[in-house]
């Protein structure tokens, strides 16, 4: 995954940039953080996004937030 720099900080790009993102159905589903976490873990591996997925879920693990986790969900899938 490619990274720049602005102001000194590292900025992330899309996980996701060079191919379309796995789709993931999270509405009707339960809304609980470690819920959402499963599902888009599910989604990335069986695109075969293996290191996504790990990346995804540390990330999340480490977001101080239930929209953090949502907005993680959205930068690696395409949530439905």
């Amino acid at each position: 995954m490619a990274e720049k720099e602005i102001n000194g900080a590292p900025e992330r790009s899309a996980p996701a940039a060079a191919s379309p993102k796995p789709s993931c159905k999270l509405s009707g589903k339960d809304g609980n953080v470690f819920s959402v976490i499963g599902h888009v873990r599910r989604a990335l591996l069986a695109a075969g996004l293996k290191a996504e997925a790990k990346e995804f879920v540390q990330r999340a693990f480490s977001a101080h937030s239930y929209q953090e986790v949502l907005g993680l969900a959205f930068e690696y899938t395409d949530v439905r």
